[in-house]
């Protein structure tokens, strides 16, 4: 008898619930180990201050490359854009919905100064552009802590995802649209992580692999990878996969929403149009002039 796989994943409703998903379209029998993550620890302050990309997947890696679990399952946006060595990015299932969602009421309905929660710099940065009257407040937690906290503000950002997975998709408001509010990279879908040379894992994992998701998320991850890991500035992407190829398109803006910077890029190769995305955004849009402002 093959022995029981094991998977890593964080404790939170949102993380345990991708987790159950994942294993039903394995149809295995798995073990759940549960892992807290710096980001789940430290939700006395912002994320970005504390390490932003990455706070809420290291130690969930670090438990898969130790032989504690067999593979891990994180939300792809948590993932920082270049894979930890020794592990690959094994399946990334049918994609959710990558949109923003307001929670409270709709955008246009804010009345001029209206209070905003949010702890990402991305949304706050477009949603200043779009309404530069808005006002914003610093808001952290699981996504039951931060529906809690929404009576303290006009309205709260949250990703229409995770309420449509936590069967809470009735609370929304709005789903604003890429064009008003660019998602951040791999925002709606699951990344399935294991050990690179753990072969029997990596089949198993490749059943549940949506070649269009996975294609998508690569496009952006490479976008990503491109503009630097020590990008402080908010940034976005989103790509879609049809019949034409891929397209990509991109953001990158200062961090109170005055300048916003977009850059589109199409062709079959991901990662190919991943660093064109990136290249019209710093060398044609004048994001690298951006990010030499801010460093």
């Amino acid at each position: 008898m093959s022995p029981r796989l094991r998977v890593a994943t964080r404790g939170s409703d949102l993380a345990r619930h991708q987790t159950d998903a994942v294993v039903a379209r394995l149809g295995l029998d798995v073990d759940v180990v549960v892992v807290t993550t710096t980001g789940d620890r430290r939700t006395d302050v912002p994320i970005h201050t504390i390490g932003g990309t990455g706070v809420f997947v290291k130690e969930v890696q670090e438990a898969v490359l130790a032989g504690d679990a067999d593979f891990a399952v994180h939300s792809a946006k948590d993932l920082p854009s270049q894979t930890a060595p020794g592990l690959t990015l094994a399946a990334v299932p049918e994609r959710g919905d990558p949109r923003d969602a307001l929670v409270g009421a709709r955008l246009a309905d804010l009345a001029p100064g209206a209070r905003v929660g949010t702890g990402s710099v991305r949304r706050r940065a477009q949603l200043a552009h779009a309404r530069p009257d808005l006002t914003f407040g610093e808001l952290r937690g699981n996504i039951a802590t931060r529906l809690a906290k929404a009576v303290d503000f006009d309205a709260v950002v949250v990703a229409a995802v995770a309420l449509e997975r936590l069967d809470l998709a009735g609370s929304i408001a709005e789903r604003l649209d890429v064009e008003v509010l660019l998602p951040q990279v791999g925002q709606g879908a699951i990344a399935v992580e294991c050990r690179a040379d753990d072969d029997a894992t990596r089949t198993a994992l490749a059943t549940i692999d949506d070649t269009t998701a996975h294609t998508a998320v690569a496009a952006e991850r490479a976008f990503l990878a491109r503009l630097g890991g020590g990008c402080d500035l908010p940034c976005g992407a989103h790509a879609t996969v049809g019949p034409d190829g891929i397209r990509l398109e991109v953001l990158l803006a200062t961090l109170d929403g005055t300048r916003v910077l977009r850059a589109r890029a199409t062709g079959s190769d991901p990662v190919v149009v991943g660093d064109t995305a990136a290249h019209r955004l710093l060398d044609e849009q004048g994001g690298r002039a951006l990010l030499e402002e801010s460093a």
